[in-house]
């Protein structure tokens, strides 16, 4: 006999099963997260910046997109000092102490509504004397007057108002005299 084992094989003979290796522990469960909490000061102004850009952005949107300005238009026409007129240089005034010293070039303008509210201000624009010599007439633009209301009062100075319809106003056809 001899003291050498034959060798052996590599496979187990068939029909025998391999030794199976050691159980594996069970994957074990990790143990959640701890939920982190936002501190109430931090939440609130977290809230506060958010509800600022929100309304921030809606606010630039109808900004941008809104009606905007109501439409509008020039009053245009003509006024005439007929009495106590001075002549000054190439234009015009009412003569001192004559009770028409407050005509002159740049005497306010002022543009009513149908409420009796002011819708609009401006001033008497440049003189011009008559060829007789006798009448002084002043250009009148009023400019940004809305549009919309069924009539409007025009007045020069203190001096009472000339009422136009909707239609005159809008079309230039202001003309108005005092003297």
């Amino acid at each position: 006999m001899n003291d050498q084992l034959p060798p052996q094989p590599d496979t187990p003979p068939a029909g025998e099963q391999p030794i199976p290796a050691p159980p594996v522990d069970p994957p074990t469960m990790l143990a959640p997260a701890a939920k982190r909490t936002i501190a109430p000061l931090a939440a609130g102004a977290i809230g506060l910046v958010l509800g600022a850009g929100i309304v921030g952005g809606i606010w630039g949107i109808t900004a941008v997109s809104g009606p905007g300005k109501p439409a509008t238009f020039t009053l245009n026409g003509e006024f005439v000092l007929t009495d106590e007129v001075l002549t000054v240089g190439d234009s015009c005034r009412g003569r001192a102490g004559s009770g028409y010293e407050d005509i002159a070039e740049g005497t306010s303008v002022t543009v009513y509504g149908a409420k009796g509210d002011v819708v609009a201000t401006g001033n008497l624009g440049n003189s011009k004397i008559s060829d007789t010599g006798l009448a002084c007439t002043f250009k009148v633009a009023v400019e940004d007057v809305p549009k919309g209301e069924t009539f409007y009062k025009v007045e020069v100075s203190h001096r009472g108002t000339v009422q136009l319809s909707a239609k005159e106003a809008e079309n230039g056809e202001l003309a108005a005299s005092l003297g």
